[in-house]
């Protein structure tokens, strides 16, 4: 999609859609179902073997519920979605995007009815990205971190005195900024024998199979943080891929559990690891020593502020810090579960989306494309994906706090680029268990000793913005 020509796309929409109906016949095959039927009462299967039916069973019954048409459609449509997107984006009117997505909340609708009818469609189509999550329960999980984050962001832009991001201005050669970038990634135990890193206009994180993970980021010259922070968010996503259990390689136990969990990999690296103190210590030298320009001004603690700053106007969901991100997500979930339920009406959604931002950030959007039109997800009908980002940092930060529990040298660890023990950690608990848990909760308890917990994501940012911001 990102190479092909703005014309191409009807054809591609058209292939998408007969690979979208070959697939379906194959997956929605009826052996698969006598196969997973024999298989329901084998007392013998060990817990891996078991958590393979298990998800098989979801997948095959997700699938045989949906009708080809529905499958073939939203193939379809999310081509289409993409070009309608682009078009309304760079036009900055929603108006142009609106048809699309009324017609992806009326698919998502009427598929989840019929996947699950005695449930909220939303919970449905949440459920195909994080299992076993509920709107109830994110109602009550977003609720207490709304009402813990929005008098933290006022304290902080009212009472606190900003850390100096100026240590960090200037320019830098984005062929340094790369090289330095996947040093880093190796020494955080990224494998350049089963994987590699390039460039891209967005960051992210694909490939094949454990032997071959592919990650990109991007450089820009008069903003250093902006590729080191992606290519080590980009770096967690891909010990995930790397760390999975080749014993169970093809099966769906050895997939991630949940699009948050993948998330809580790459914002642990990111944010819990890179954006700690004891990761300031571990950079600093390797700045200087690649920007001699910095070296003056440049000490771990500088640095540890420069990297922490909390913006001012938060407008962007990509460019938001770890206190504003949550806020972004929080009201695209509040918007999203209403267009599927029916609250919230397609042709109202710039008016809302301007009022949350006014009422949870503090700064109201300058048109459509810096508001309503930010994210692709939407296009592809994604409803139910953007609680995973927030899912993932709370979840990350109840995985680094056992870690440093379990590894009671972990500080001193991490400022000597020794990454090795917290990787190992991470790889036994997390990586290898892939989704032998039926949802992040039982994943949280068997890792961390209880289910997630909001308040230790709450309590961190409290903790550390009370103390870098002289709170």
């Amino acid at each position: 999609m990102v190479m092909m020509p703005k014309n191409a796309a009807d054809a591609r929409a058209l292939q998408k859609a007969t690979l979208a109906g070959v697939v379906y016949d194959k997956a929605t095959d009826p052996e698969v179902g006598t196969l997973l039927d024999q298989l329901a009462d084998d007392q013998e299967l060990g817990p891996f073997d078991a958590a393979v039916v298990r998800e098989t069973r979801r997948a095959y019954e997700r699938t045989t519920k949906t009708p080809k048409r529905i499958a073939k459609r939203r193939a379809e449509l999310e081509s289409e979605g993409y070009q309608a997107w682009m078009v309304a984006r760079e036009a900055k009117d929603f108006a142009k995007f609106a048809p699309v997505l009324e017609e992806w909340v009326a698919l998502t609708r009427e598929a989840c009815s019929l996947i699950d009818p005695s449930r909220p469609a939303y919970d449905v189509a949440l459920d195909e990205f994080e299992k076993g999550f509920t709107s109830a329960r994110l109602d009550e999980v977003f609720s207490q971190l709304r009402d813990g984050l929005v008098p933290l962001l006022r304290d902080i832009r009212e009472r606190g005195t900003p850390p100096d991001a100026g240590v960090l201005a200037g320019r830098f050669d984005t062929r340094v900024q790369a090289a330095l970038c996947e040093k880093i990634a190796v020494e955080l135990g990224f494998n350049l024998d089963c994987g590699r890193l390039d460039v891209s206009v967005h960051p992210f994180t694909g490939g094949a199979h454990v032997t071959d993970v592919r990650m990109t980021t991007r450089f820009k010259e008069d903003d250093l943080t902006e590729g080191l922070t992606g290519a080590i968010h980009e770096t967690g996503h891909a010990l995930y891929e790397q760390g999975r259990n080749l014993e169970y390689d093809g099966l769906p136990v050895n997939e991630a559990l949940s699009m948050g969990v993948h998330e809580s990999q790459s914002l642990l690296w990111e944010r819990m690891v890179a954006l700690g103190r004891p990761f300031s210590r571990y950079l600093a030298p390797k700045l200087a020593a690649s920007f001699p320009q910095l070296s003056a001004q440049l000490s771990p603690d500088t640095l540890y502020g420069a990297l922490n700053v909390v913006k001012t106007r938060s407008m962007i969901r990509v460019e938001a810090d770890e206190v504003t991100y949550p806020l972004h997500i929080i009201l695209r979930y509040e918007l999203e579960r209403g267009l599927v339920d029916g609250s919230v009406a397609v042709v109202d959604l710039p008016r809302l989306w301007n009022q949350k931002m006014t009422d949870y950030l503090g700064c109201t959007p300058a048109d459509d494309g810096e508001g309503v039109l930010q994210d692709v997800h939407w296009s592809a009908g994604a409803m139910g994906y953007f609680p995973t980002y927030s899912l993932g940092a709370m979840y990350a930060c109840q995985i680094y706090k056992a870690a440093a529990k379990d590894l009671p040298t972990l500080d001193d660890d991490i400022a000597a680029g020794k990454f090795s023990p917290l990787k190992a950690w991470l790889n036994v608990k997390i990586h290898k268990a892939g989704s032998l848990h039926q949802n992040g909760d039982e994943l949280m308890i068997a890792a961390t000793g209880a289910p997630l917990d909001p308040e230790i994501f709450l309590g961190y940012l409290r903790e550390k913005y009370t103390e870098l911001y002289k709170l």
